[in-house]
């Protein structure tokens, strides 16, 4: 199960949109999809796929507030992979 979850993981935050997006996250700790496409750039369709590679993975919990989905990060993953990270040295 630990190593299925660090593969999606670190293939989440292997591109720079989605570590962008985890970054500002850890800044203000919640941002809207319309926040991502401003902060990003990307079109509307770009910032959906983005962010469900990124809840997919575990990294990132959604949650919708009538047409608006807020993201947080999800610390319980961070700190799974932070642990399976910190075992590699």
């Amino acid at each position: 199960m630990e190593h299925r979850f660090v593969e999606k993981a670190t293939g989440a935050i292997a591109d720079k949109y989605r570590l962008s997006i985890l970054l500002e996250l850890s800044n203000k700790g919640s941002l809207t999809c319309s926040d991502v496409q401003e902060l990003t750039g990307l079109s509307q369709p770009c910032v959906s796929h983005h962010v469900k590679l990124l809840t997919e993975s575990g990294l990132v919990n959604a949650r919708k507030e009538g047409r608006n989905l807020y993201l947080t990060l999800n610390k319980e993953s961070l700190q799974l992979l932070s642990g399976f990270l910190t075992k590699l040295t």
